[in-house]
């Protein structure tokens, strides 16, 4: 029986990538209409996202199989839907985060923040969760976390040596002292017993064997009550030695723990900051343009970032505050040598110092990329602030939105393979020949090697399962169903579906999860007459809330490796961390988010949802 659990268990994926379709086929064969054919094919999706039975990207591909095949949609409809302008704000993203990577830009300005901070561990703790998150806004959340962790691992150990260092000297000095106590009193015994010799020396002569032996007896003892007070000092002094090993072990293994997960979870909070943070602000930036077209750019870079950021920056102190009561406790003075100055803080920071100083100055490299980078940022904050127009209103948006946030991400991010690395150069080397090109500041091959193409196919993937439920008739019929809702206060129902994708977040990735989750919710906002963005916005970043396993994401998994963590260590962090995610970011769309984006009324933008 053991053996045929075993089969089972290594068999598991072909099992499921059989059985499911066989077990939803009842669905479409019962009911032949395109609603039920389109609820086959997204239960299906589901379910092979969930399980990872095949790879994401191949399960983001069934679309352009089973649309056609069952009538739903064209083929060529379905496979334009891969490659929108959603999936270019990405690409572009992704390639300025790469030449950050590529010039290890990331890491100066890592160094820079620490070296501002210092080693305090309460200010260290946010430190380097407030360089991550940062560095998240503009970088993978895998790569920030990746780059982050040795370097608080390093400042760890470091402070853990140089304290370990200091209680060995005041080890050594007790134990010494305490010796020389030890000697000094021998030799004033000594002398005391020469006297008493000398005085009662007739007498001893005069003793009988039984007196001399009874008196050799008692001197014996005295010695030995002499020298035995040596070893009870040494041993006492050994035994606070070893206490405080104990100690300081503990304490800075739960300093360690603390400092990992700091890390991972920044990573994640980070990422939701920014439109191109993390996959799923993409996606619900694509799925609002795809299922409500005349929607007006509600969703840019300029508008996420103004209602994103004071939400994340919320997100960090709390989380900080968290982690620091869990692992440091609220003690600031006393929590390491906080409040103090001391050689450990000293030698750690040393570390820090010495780490900045192998970069060296600035290459021309670095700055054409921090360059690049500046410039793009501040072109997508002024394409189209809101509040004035911006330059791409006043210069091509007379009349419709040509110039988007895409198109400046891929005009600045071209720029990266046309200026050189290096200064070009006239000299000639000695034997008179010219000196090379340099090379520029990213080559393709770079670019094929770390873009994750798979996340542009599961992009396309959502985009096709959106634009299919509203051919099929499926968004409409989910909208009637869902109608019901309407009874229930639209805050209760933004906490619960929050609740809802955090925890399914858990055991799924983000982006199947938003890609799933994110038609559902646009349905249900229209069917009950509420803003789509009041619950498509607050549950988009939930699923950027996976806190619990460290199978949830990357960053998580990366932690669990550096920080000898349990898994029970991160799901009581990740625990409580997940309801103050959903609780502030429900605070941030009933506050900030109502002027912002006008939640209180219903969009006229909302029932011009595109017909088939």
């Amino acid at each position: 029986m053991a053996g045929f659990f075993t089969w089972l268990w290594r068999y598991r994926n072909y099992i499921v990538i059989v059985l499911t379709p066989i077990l939803v086929l009842p669905l479409p064969l019962i009911i032949p209409t395109p609603q039920a054919k389109c609820g086959f094919v997204i239960i299906l999706m589901a379910l092979y996202w969930c399980t990872e039975c095949i790879p994401l990207a191949v399960t983001a591909l069934l679309p352009v199989i089973l649309f056609p095949m069952m009538g739903i949609m064209e083929s060529g409809e379905v496979c334009i839907q891969y490659l929108k302008d959603s999936n270019m704000l990405f690409i572009g993203g992704l390639l300025v985060a790469i030449a950050v990577e590529q010039w290890n830009l990331h890491r100066r300005i890592a160094l820079q923040v620490l070296l501002i901070v210092g080693v305090k561990p309460s200010l260290l703790m946010i430190g380097f969760m407030g360089t991550t998150a940062f560095l998240s806004m503009w970088i993978s959340n895998t790569a920030s976390t990746a780059m982050m962790l040795p370097i608080a691992n390093a400042v760890l150990q470091q402070l853990c040596d140089t304290e370990a260092n200091a209680d060995e000297r005041h080890y050594s000095l007790t134990v010494a002292k305490d010796g020389q106590d030890n000697q000094a009193y021998e030799m004033n015994d000594t002398k005391e017993s020469h006297g008493n010799e000398l005085k009662h020396k007739d007498s001893r002569i005069n003793m009988d064997a039984d007196k001399d032996n009874d008196s050799k007896d008692i001197k014996r003892m005295n010695e030995n009550d002499v020298t035995s007070s040596v070893p009870a000092e040494v041993c006492e002094s050994t035994l606070e030695a070893e206490l405080r090993r104990l100690k300081r072990e503990q304490n800075y293994a739960k300093l360690t723990k603390g400092m990992s997960l700091s890390v991972c979870y920044a990573a994640s909070i980070g990422g939701t900051a920014t439109l191109t943070g993390t996959t799923p602000n993409v996606i619900l930036k694509g799925q609002i343009d795809e299922l409500f077209p005349h929607n007006g750019g509600i969703i840019n870079f300029a508008s996420w970032f103004g209602f994103s950021f004071p939400n994340m920056l919320l997100m960090l102190v709390l989380s900080w505050l968290w982690l620091q009561f869990m692992f440091l406790g609220f003690d600031l003075r006393k929590s390491f040598g906080c409040g103090t100055k001391n050689n450990g803080d000293r030698e750690a920071y040393q570390v820090i110092k010495d780490e900045y100083k192998k970069l060296g100055r600035m290459s021309f490299a670095e700055g054409c990329v921090l360059v690049i980078f500046t410039l793009l940022v501040l072109l997508w904050f002024t394409r189209e602030p809101g509040f004035i127009p911006g330059w791409a209103t006043v210069l091509f948006n007379k009349d419709k939105t040509y110039v988007t946030d895409g198109t400046v991400a891929i005009l600045m991010s071209t720029l990266f393979f046309c200026i050189p690395s290096n200064l070009p150069r006239c000299r000639t080397s000695s034997d008179g020949t010219p000196a090379e090109a340099p090379s520029p500041l990213l080559s393709w091959d770079i670019v094929h090697e770390k873009m994750p193409w798979n996340i542009l196919l599961l992009l396309g993937g959502g985009f096709a399962l959106a634009h299919g439920s509203e051919k099929s008739g499926l968004s409409l019929w989910l909208g009637e169903s869902l109608v019901p809702l309407q009874s229930i206060p639209p805050f209760a129902i933004s906490i619960l579906l929050c609740l809802l994708v955090a925890m399914f977040t858990e055991c799924s990735s983000n982006t199947a999860t938003t890609t799933l989750f994110l038609p559902i919710l646009a349905s249900m906002a229209t069917a009950i007459k509420i803003h789509p963005l009041y619950v498509m916005l607050p549950c988009t970043i939930s699923a950027s809330l996976a806190f619990m396993l460290p199978v949830a994401t990357p960053p998580n998994a990366i932690a669990f490796s550096y920080g000898n963590l349990k898994v029970m260590d991160m799901a009581k962090a990740g625990f409580i961390l997940n309801f103050v995610g959903v609780m502030t970011i429900n605070i941030a769309i009933n506050t900030w988010g109502v002027p912002m984006f006008q939640l209180n009324t219903f969009p006229s933008w909302a029932n011009a949802t595109k017909t088939p």
